[in-house]
């Protein structure tokens, strides 16, 4: 494998972490970002930045006006953006929009694409996936899902409620997973103003780095055409990994851009901070803790590239994406827990972006499969690949 990065991504690396640098870190403090994430207002602002500094939405695909980045550019790209907690947001490639478009390329029709894709890639509109839902509806067993869609006429109509919707509020449109009849899923296209979808409350969470927060959607004889199934009628299971997978890797990349300003933030403090009568950084107790982060980081962005090495191969990656995944997730927040140690006072107060890296990072372990599933997951094909080769 060579993760040798070619001049062209070089460059695009370069260029972003200027921009993040010199754009978007001065506004981290603007009074827009909320408690629910940042205003529609101060997404639109950083939008517009990244727009003309042509690093607006770089994932998509070049004929729906985004850069067509493989997997390895992104993964160089996204860290870099991830270096700020508006980055993503600025280059449109934040959770659940960037996981949407590539659900959206691979699987919409013509008619979607433009309708609902084309606007989403040039900054105009957002999106949420509706999939989770309240007890005893699915959370990280997805196949539990309670939300019904019914057939009547041209049309089906959905019941049902979810919650921790990312992005809910304030999204143009929505991508919902039900149940059919017979059992199977189902992938919906629905504008979110269409009569029988609303928002009932945004629910208040650790982190606030997700524009429009996380809500809980009510659905009441929601009426959504069968033209707007989103691919194949029950095939919802399978395109939840065609989306879940890469999307699982670019939370990776990004929260990886987070861990190293954090890590960055804490070297400057213990080489300048004294102690005893010398720095932070002489005592050996803090610098085995930066060895550690420079080693759970290095980790990090192994597991990153070379499972982006493995897509950009055309290999389905379920297994190295779940394993990257807990090993990102864990290793990356061992180095911001360590970093606000370092930090003392500093790291439990907003004089740093320490501590609000440290909340917003928290749930990283949990969404988009918590470390237990994917690891009770991995067990099973462990197992079943050494029972094969034993027969």
């Amino acid at each position: 494998m060579n993760f040798e990065l070619s001049a062209e991504i070089r460059e695009l690396q370069d260029r972003t972490r200027r921009f993040i640098a010199e754009q978007v870190i001065p506004l981290e403090n603007d009074p827009r970002l909320g408690p629910h994430g940042p205003s529609a207002d101060l997404r639109s602002e950083l939008v517009a930045l990244a727009r003309g500094a042509g690093l607006l939405t770089p994932h998509a695909s070049v004929e729906m006006g985004g850069l067509g980045l493989s997997h390895i550019a992104k993964a160089a790209v996204f860290e870099e953006a991830g270096y700020s907690s508006l980055g993503p947001t600025a280059l449109n490639i934040h959770a659940p929009d960037e996981g949407n478009i590539h659900l959206m390329e691979e699987v919409a029709n013509a008619m979607h694409k433009e309708r609902w894709l084309r606007p989403q890639v040039q900054g105009h509109t957002r999106s949420c996936f509706a999939m989770t839902e309240p007890p005893p509806g699915a959370g990280a067993d997805p196949s539990m899902i309670n939300t019904l869609a019914v057939r009547d006429g041209d049309d089906y109509v959905i019941n049902g409620m979810k919650w921790f919707i990312t992005g809910a509020d304030g999204a143009d449109y929505a991508i919902i997973m039900a149940r059919m009849e017979d059992g199977s899923a189902t992938m919906f296209l629905s504008d979110m103003d269409r009569p029988g979808i609303s928002l009932e409350r945004n629910m208040d969470t650790m982190d606030r780095c997700f524009t429009g927060g996380h809500g809980v959607l009510l659905l009441q004889d929601l009426r959504v055409p069968a033209s707007d199934i989103l691919g194949e009628p029950g095939k919802g299971f399978r395109y939840a990994q065609v989306r879940l997978a890469p999307a699982r890797l670019t939370h990776c990349m990004r929260w990886l851009g987070q861990a190293r300003r954090a890590h960055d933030q804490a070297l400057a403090y213990a080489s300048h901070r004294h102690a005893f009568g010398k720095t932070l950084a002489e005592h050996e107790g803090v610098g085995f803790m930066l060895a550690d982060n420079d080693m759970d980081l290095h980790t990090s962005r192994l597991h990153i590239w070379h499972t982006a090495w493995l897509l950009d191969q055309g290999q389905k990656c379920n297994f190295e994406s779940s394993r990257a995944k807990v090993v990102c997730s864990e290793a990356q927040w061992r180095v911001v827990d360590r970093c606000v140690q370092i930090l003392g006072g500093q790291g439990v107060t907003a004089e740093s972006p320490v501590m609000r890296i440290f909340t917003d990072m928290r749930a990283f372990r949990i969404y988009d499969g918590p470390s237990e599933v994917h690891r009770w997951s991995m067990a099973r094909k462990i197992v079943q690949a050494a029972q094969t080769r034993s027969a």
